[in-house]
């Protein structure tokens, strides 16, 4: 399959004729070719994605310690939109800065050809699911409600349903598919094809960064839950990367990402409901 954006797909051969390949072959159902990743580039990616991250967590621990313990209360959900936010500013900040104000080339575009709009939709409904009974399946067979303890309120339903039906799609695929995404894919090369399935290691990269990024889950729980969880956030991550890839666009993964989460919190929902 041919991206429809070869802007950002500067280091790709237009065929497989003369390909070098690590692992397999032209004809295997596996394989990685014409990889070249330069180390710095992983560095220069981790640094992205820190200067994206770290400004917004000082933020929500100063959000945290300023509001009302009655506001804390009433909307524990305040912090993740300040959060998310401040890490929206900062990744089109740096999008703006290095592609001269050509946002167009870091996603934030119309498709061209394939949207994969319905697959984001089947897609992001299916793991809204499967994410809802990994991360709660001890509270689905006990039938009780999740330990968040969310309030059934009106607020509190447009509050969370917000935060990660709407808000946390654009607040988190701008920064990681879009502005981490498009520089590793710029500085480094590389094909990894399953079937008929073929995409840049970038996407691969930047999935297993975010998942090790997320480690610390191992630590402090259940062990076959924090597996479920790395699982799954890892086959997200090369999803997401799949479609903004082919698409050139933002819009597939954005879609999938609030669907999901989205799912996941409306079915929580649900559970407090008919389990307190």
């Amino acid at each position: 399959m041919n991206s429809t954006n070869p802007k950002i797909q500067v280091n790709r051969e237009t065929t497989t004729a003369g390909r070098k390949y690590l692992v397999g072959s032209e004809t295997s159902v596996f394989s990685i070719s014409d990889l070249r990743i330069p180390l710095w580039s992983i560095f220069a990616t981790l640094g992205l994605g820190l200067l994206v991250l770290i400004p917004g967590g000082f933020v929500y621990m100063w959000v945290a310690r300023h509001i009302s313990t009655e506001s804390s209360n009433t909307m524990p959900w305040l912090g993740g939109y300040v959060d998310h936010g401040v890490m929206l500013v900062i990744a089109l900040v740096l999008s703006v800065w290095l592609s001269k104000g050509r946002l167009t080339e870091y996603g934030m575009r119309w498709p061209k050809g394939k949207s994969y709009v319905l697959s984001a939709l089947v897609w992001g409904a299916s793991f809204g699911v499967l994410m809802t009974a990994v991360d709660y399946f001890p509270q689905i067979l006990k039938h009780i409600p999740p330990p968040e303890h969310l309030s059934l309120t009106p607020l509190s339903l447009i509050g969370w349903l917000g935060a990660y039906g709407v808000v946390v799609g654009f607040t988190e695929e701008i920064p990681f598919r879009g502005l981490l995404q498009t520089f590793l894919m710029r500085h480094s090369s590389g094909r990894i094809r399953c079937g008929k399935f073929d995409m840049h290691v970038a996407g691969v990269i930047l999935a297993l960064l975010f998942a090790l990024a997320h480690i610390t889950s191992f630590w402090g729980g259940n062990f076959w839950l924090a597996v479920g969880q790395q699982s799954y956030g890892l086959a997200l991550g090369i999803v997401y990367a799949y479609w903004r890839e082919k698409s050139g666009s933002l819009l597939a993964p954005i879609l999938g990402h609030n669907l999901s989460d989205g799912i996941e919190y409306a079915l929580m929902f649900l559970m407090t409901w008919l389990w307190r």
